[in-house]
């Protein structure tokens, strides 16, 4: 199952070509990620009561089809968990038509923080925090 988010693409965050500014793709992508996070009972809350967070180590996007203000769009997002202590995070940001306006991919982390260093298992992690595990693909 992909989670989504609606977004509505507000006027001020267009550049001056009129279409969205490609920095408010990231905010519309992390928005997503912590709504899901949400979504699976892991607040930011409970993340620094038990001394973690998740961090982001690289981002990719590939801006597809311009974004214009007024525009309705889904973002998608959807944990891949590997072995180590990284996993992927794949997200669309999508028109109500379908059409696939960019592809954004995350390479993440979870941060131990008083120790500043990542977590051996992070899927591990986000299990025991979570109130729904399954929205997080494990």
């Amino acid at each position: 199952m992909t989670f989504s988010v609606p977004v509505v693409v507000r006027g001020y965050e267009l550049d001056t070509q009129g279409h969205l500014n490609q920095a408010v793709y990231l905010q519309y992508a992390e928005h997503a990620r912590w709504e899901l996070l949400r979504a699976a009972g892991v607040g930011q809350d409970k993340l620094l009561a038990t001394g973690v967070g998740p961090v982001v180590l690289e981002t990719t996007i590939k801006y597809l089809r311009e974004l214009r203000g007024g525009d309705e769009v889904s973002v998608t997002c959807e944990f891949e968990w590997q072995q180590g202590k990284t996993f992927r995070i794949r997200q669309e940001i999508r028109k109500l038509d379908g059409t696939v306006a960019a592809e954004v991919s995350v390479i993440s982390g979870v941060l131990d923080l008083s120790a500043r260093k990542l977590v051996e298992s992070p899927a591990e992690r986000f299990r025991a925090l979570a109130e729904r595990p399954d929205l997080l693909g494990i």
